[in-house]
């Protein structure tokens, strides 16, 4: 896994499987599901350089990925959220 919650502003491959977990341990109440809060941890230990983008970055990825507007990620919208990773944070992830 090329992410282990160490900052890194290049890009990095990663498969499905590995970016789920990643994203796992930004789950501060264990839950389950990614919130705003969780999300911006995410964001933030991956952009440690651009703090500043990643309250609004994290808030455009919630909004695109929460398709039922419960304000949290579940299994079901990572597609959602992987898609937007791809496209807005350079990140490389293959679903094999």
């Amino acid at each position: 896994m090329a992410i282990r919650g160490v900052a890194s502003t290049r890009e990095e491959d990663m498969t499905l499987e590995e970016f789920k977990e990643w994203l796992k341990q930004f789950d501060a109440d264990g839950d389950g599901r990614i919130s705003r809060n969780d999300l911006r941890r995410a964001l933030r230990r991956r952009r440690r350089g651009r703090r500043w983008l990643t309250a609004s970055r994290s808030d455009r990825a919630l909004r695109h990925a929460d398709k039922d507007s419960s304000g949290f990620l579940d299994d079901s919208e990572i597609e959602n959220l992987i898609a937007f990773a791809q496209k807005d944070l350079g990140m490389k992830i293959s679903t094999w």
